[in-house]
This record gives C-alpha cells, sequence and structure tokens, in this order.
C-alpha cells in the first residue's frame, strides 16, 4: 500500500511497463516501515513484497546491501523472461533510500 506521509519515496517504471512505488518510514537511520504499490504483473507484486519485508527493520545502509539476485533466489519458481521483476523492485528502493539521504 501506499503511505500518507514516508520519509522517502519513489516510483520507477520498469522496461516492461510496470511501474513500482516505494515508501518508507525510517528514524534514527532505521527503516521503521516499507511500504510498495504496484498495479504490475504478479511477479512484480511478489518481488515488491519481497523487498519491502527485507528492509523493514534494516539500517538504511543494510538495506542498500539488498540485491536483485537474492530477491531472485528467493522466489520459487520465477520464471526467467519475469526476472526484471526484482530489478524494478530493488530499484524503486535504492531511489526512495536516496529520496531520504537528499533531504535537507
Amino acid at each position: 500500500g501506499r503511505m500518507n506521509s514516508p520519509t522517502g519515496g519513489a516510483v520507477v517504471r520498469g522496461l516492461c511497463g510496470d511501474e513500482m512505488e516505494f515508501y518508507l518510514e525510517i528514524r534514527r537511520e532505521v527503516i521503521e516501515d516499507s511500504k510498495y504499490y504496484t498495479e504490475g504483473c504478479e511477479t512484480t507484486r511478489t518481488c515488491g513484497r519481497e523487498v519491502a519485508r527485507r528492509a523493514k527493520g534494516k539500517r538504511v545502509l543494510e538495506a542498500l546491501s539488498i540485491s536483485p539476485r537474492e530477491v531472485i533466489d528467493s522466489l520459487e519458481h520465477a520464471p526467467e523472461d519475469q526476472r526484471h521483476c526484482a530489478i524494478l523492485a530493488v530499484s524503486a528502493l535504492y531511489r526512495a533510500i536516496a529520496d531520504y539521504m537528499l533531504q535537507p
């Protein structure tokens, strides 16, 4: 879902046309809550859910270590032609973190 007042947020459109929104609530450099929103395919939704789950509770810099490869590896039966969904979800997370870090 979406967040009303995130401390970091981003919207990224993938090569396939799917769009991923990512929202973070960060306090004292810890991601206390992470949410995503997409109307994309099932694999896009699954990747968004997995990235949000992995980010929650991590320190901001730790969350930057989440990789598309670990998301792909965590999915059962991910079709090879839809692995780009993991890149989309991780990219949206990274941009939301950048939005937070670049705030004055």
